[in-house]
Formats: structure tokens, C-alpha cells, sequence
């Protein structure tokens, strides 16, 4: 047991440098150069760095610091070792890209340009400005891909990256408003602070785009790409439906004894989950194993026991 969680821990922390990097790269080399702010507090660090030239790493740690402090203060200690070790990692994989690599985009259209051309965006190279004629699209896709992965496999390992995040948690602390509806408040905010600084429409119009791909991604990091549906069958041929869910299937369920809300008659009901493979198998046979029976499909976001998902140790 201690061999095992002893590995669990190696594992955690091994994701947690993993999505901390991811996250620098995706910073650093796309979104930035691109003058993006997909929320949070990196998105109001690359703002500052357009505008007067701060370091995003520098700027980064200068937020996320104080946001820990004040939010271990009001909220309590909610925020593990995991996630004050991602919240140091970041910065310091940040300032490594931008001392090494710079701010030069890696999805450009053509070559870099020591002159301003129409349509074009810029990056300081030391004290010298290069402009490249942007490809919003493909680098908003490319950068929601690392950002989700980076951030989904952080929070795969137990931590999170801080932020703007902890304001949401102390605004829902004063208020009723849900914290899904906070975290998206705080992050369209940001994202409009690119419309001020920069006057293009098109920069918190890309940022949303991102921020939507980037959740899409992390749900499939966190929660996998199986997609599991749960099924209560009311049935008078109770016998055959199992015989089929066990034989069939290959799957095991629980039956529920109750009785009808009009009559009163008693009737047995099934309760199921299945993928999305056994569900198309299972719906297909119904109607010849009892084509009386009542079936309410429901989703299932995460399973956990005896033939899916592993329970937590911990």
C-alpha cells in the first residue's frame, strides 16, 4: 500500500512539472506573440507585457503571490502544497522561454518583417522590432489545445493554477452567484482588456474562442473520452432483460422493486450504465425482449467502482 501510493505521489508530481511547462509553452510561444488574454492571470500578464514591455513571468508571480495570500486569509487553507508548487513552477518555466526563446511566434504567415507591414502584429527580439503577418485562427486552435492540456493535466494531479480562479472563490463567498458563472465573468473581463490596450476587436473575439477550447480539452484530460449512460428499465419481463444485460453485455446492474404511480400495480426496474456501444445493443434488443418497457436514459459524467473508473485512495 505505501509502495503504491508512494508511485501515486511520483506520478502527481511528475503531471503537475508536465502541465506547468505545457502551460509556459503555450504562453510564451502562442498566445502571447498573438497579444491574446484567454482569462486568468497570465492573460492580464501578456497584456502588461505588450503594453510596457514587463516580463510575463515577473508580472505572473506578482498576481498569483498576493492572490494566495488573500485567498488562504479569507477562504481558509484550501490551496495545497500541489497547487503553491504549480503556482512557482509556472514563472519559473516562463521566464526560462523567455530568456531562451524570447516572444517570436511559432504559427506565423511568412517571414518575419524588420519593417511594418499592413495587418501585421510584433515582437521585441532584444532591443530590435520584428513584425510577422499573423494566422489567428490556427494559432487560437493550437494555443486552446496546449492551454486545456497543460491545465487539465495540472489539475489531473491534484492541483490547480491559482489565479484569477481564488477571485472568483472569494466573490462566491460574499455572493449567490455560482462560481462557474464567476470564473467566466473574471475571464471575459480580462479577455476585454485586450479591446482597451489594443483597439482590435478581433483579440478578446480569439480569446473566447480559446478559452472554450481550452475548457473542451481539459474535460477530456480530467474526465477521459469514454462517455458512460446510465438506464432505469421499467419492465414485466424482467427475467429476459437481465439474462441479456449479464450474458449479452457483459454487464451487471442492481434491480429496484416499486409500484406504478396510477394503479399502484408493482413493478421491478433496472438500473444499468453502459457505454455508448452496450446502450445501442441494449435499446436494439428491447423491443423484442419487451416492447412494453419503459427506459429513461440519463448521462453519466464519471463513473467509479467495479468495472470503471477506480474509487480514490484517498
Amino acid at each position: 500500500m505505501k509502495n503504491e501510493k508512494l508511485k501515486q505521489q511520483i506520478i502527481a508530481y511528475a503531471l503537475l512539472v508536465l502541465g506547468s511547462a505545457l502551460f509556459a509553452v503555450g504562453d510564451v510561444m502562442f498566445v502571447n506573440p498573438y497579444h491574446l488574454a484567454p482569462g486568468g492571470v497570465y492573460g492580464l500578464a501578456n497584456v502588461f507585457n505588450a503594453l510596457w514591455g514587463w516580463k510575463i513571468s515577473l508580472a505572473g508571480i506578482c498576481m498569483d503571490i498576493p492572490l494566495l495570500i488573500i485567498g488562504t486569509i479569507i477562504l481558509g487553507p484550501k490551496f495545497g502544497i500541489k497547487t503553491i508548487i504549480s503556482v512557482i513552477l509556472i514563472p519559473v518555466f516562463t521566464f526560462l522561454l523567455e530568456s531562451t526563446w524570447g516572444y517570436a511566434p511559432v504559427i506565423h504567415d511568412g517571414p518575419f518583417f524588420d519593417a511594418e507591414v499592413q495587418s501585421s502584429l510584433y515582437f521585441m527580439e532584444g532591443e530590435t522590432q520584428r513584425f510577422f503577418m499573423p494566422d489567428f485562427f490556427l494559432n487560437t486552435v493550437v494555443s486552446g489545445l496546449i492551454y486545456g492540456l497543460a491545465i487539465g493535466v495540472i489539475f489531473r494531479s491534484g492541483a490547480t493554477s491559482g489565479g484569477s480562479d481564488i477571485i472568483a472563490m472569494i466573490v462566491h463567498k460574499y455572493t449567490k452567484i455560482s462560481l462557474g458563472t464567476l470564473v467566466l465573468i473574471v475571464d471575459s473581463i480580462i479577455s476585454l482588456t485586450t479591446l482597451i490596450a489594443f483597439e482590435d476587436i478581433r483579440l478578446p473575439i480569439y480569446s473566447v474562442i480559446l478559452i472554450f477550447i481550452e475548457s473542451k480539452i481539459i474535460d477530456l484530460v480530467v474526465e477521459g473520452v469514454k462517455s458512460y449512460k446510465t438506464a432505469f428499465i421499467v419492465t414485466d419481463k424482467i427475467e429476459e432483460v437481465r439474462n441479456f444485460i449479464i450474458k449479452d453485455l457483459d454487464r451487471s446492474g442492481t434491480v429496484f422493486s416499486g409500484s406504478g404511480l396510477y394503479q399502484g400495480a408493482e413493478r421491478k426496474m433496472l438500473y444499468v450504465t453502459l457505454n455508448r456501444s452496450d446502450l445501442v445493443k441494449l435499446k436494439s434488443n428491447l423491443r423484442f425482449l419487451d416492447p412494453n418497457a419503459f427506459v429513461n436514459v440519463i448521462e453519466s459524467s464519471e463513473i467509479m467502482g467495479n468495472g470503471f473508473k477506480a474509487l480514490p485512495t484517498e
